[in-house]
Parts: structure tokens; C-alpha cells; sequence
């Protein structure tokens, strides 16, 4: 229950940013090459809401098996070297998230401290650069899914997309297209 609630959250905020984002930019387009002006605060809201867009993206990316990796010398060990070389680097990257995670909070608390707004918008600074925080909770929360789906056998490793068997998948349907031609 909660991990769908994690699950329709992530996806809704993605929707909502990308959303933004495109909307943000072809204003800004349009104002610029139609109008000769621009808003003030364009730029640097693309920029954060890119940043947030990207942060949760990276989680996503994790869940849906989007992330690319090198596993050609991983695929060399049986499916138990498979799951405990996988479990170490799961455990190192929880040791970055969770260096990230500190790091991130004592600059957000300084930040919030200080009282710094955004340049061009009136929102704290601590608010808009928070998706350090939470984009690494919500990594460090797939990276934990995936380290225990390891640990009990459920999977071998990071469900990465294969780019070669794609690739020959497409080469083959584009073949079939060629023929029919």
C-alpha cells in the first residue's frame, strides 16, 4: 500500500513537472521570438524545475530498469556472484545517498537559517534546492526495495534495460518492414 502511494506520487510529480517545465519554456518562447520580452523569473525557474524533474527522475529511472550499466564482467559470475556483487554496489550506493542525505540537510538547515530567497523568485532557497534531500530519500528507498528483492532471490541485480537486445529487436522489426516493402 504504501510503496503504490510512493509509487502514483512519483509519477504524478514527474507528470506535473515535465508539464511545467514544457509549458514554462514554450511561454518563454513565444514572449521572446513574438513579443520581443521574456519573463524575469524564466530561466531560473526552468532551471529548478529541470533539477526536480531530473532528481526524481533518477529514482524512477531506477524502478523501471532505465538506468544504463556496464554488466558485461557481472554476467561472468554465477547468479549467486551476481547477487552479492550486486549487493555490494546496492550497499555503496547507499552509502553516497546517505552522504548526500547529510550533506543536503546541513545546507538546506544553513539555508533556512540564512533566509536567502531565489533570485528572481520570492521563494526561500532552502524550498526550491530541497529535491536534494527528498530526490536522494526517494533513491535510497528504491535502492532498499532492490537490495532486499536481492537479498531473497527475487532478483540478481539492477534491473537494467539491454540495449544490445533492443537494439537487435529493432534491426529485426525494421528488416520485416523491408521485406513487406
Amino acid at each position: 500500500m504504501l510503496l503504490r502511494l510512493l509509487n502514483k506520487t512519483e509519477e504524478a510529480i514527474i507528470s506535473l513537472l515535465l508539464v511545467a517545465m514544457t509549458l514554462l519554456v514554450f511561454a518563454e518562447v513565444i514572449m521572446r521570438f513574438a513579443f520581443n520580452t521574456g519573463l524575469t523569473w524564466g530561466q531560473e525557474g526552468t532551471l529548478y524545475l529541470s533539477a526536480w524533474f531530473v532528481l526524481f527522475g533518477a529514482s524512477y529511472g531506477l524502478k523501471v530498469g532505465a538506468h544504463i550499466g556496464v554488466d558485461a564482467f557481472v554476467r561472468l559470475f554465477s547468479p549467486l556472484g551476481q547477487r552479492f556483487i550486486s549487493t555490494l554496489a546496492i550497499l555503496l550506493s547507499l552509502g553516497y545517498c546517505g552522504l548526500f542525505i547529510y550533506g543536503s540537510w546541513i545546507y538546506l538547515s544553513k539555508m533556512q537559517r540564512i533566509g536567502i530567497e531565489l533570485e528572481d523568485i520570492p521563494v526561500p532557497t532552502w524550498i526550491a534546492q530541497s529535491i536534494l534531500l527528498i530526490g536522494l530519500v526517494f533513491l535510497s528507498i528504491r535502492l532498499l526495495i532492490l537490495l532486499w528483492a536481492v537479498i531473497t532471490g527475487k532478483a540478481n541485480g539492477f534491473n537494467q534495460t539491454d540495449e544490445a537486445k533492443e537494439s537487435m529487436h529493432l534491426a529485426e522489426e525494421i528488416q520485416r518492414e523491408e521485406i513487406k516493402a
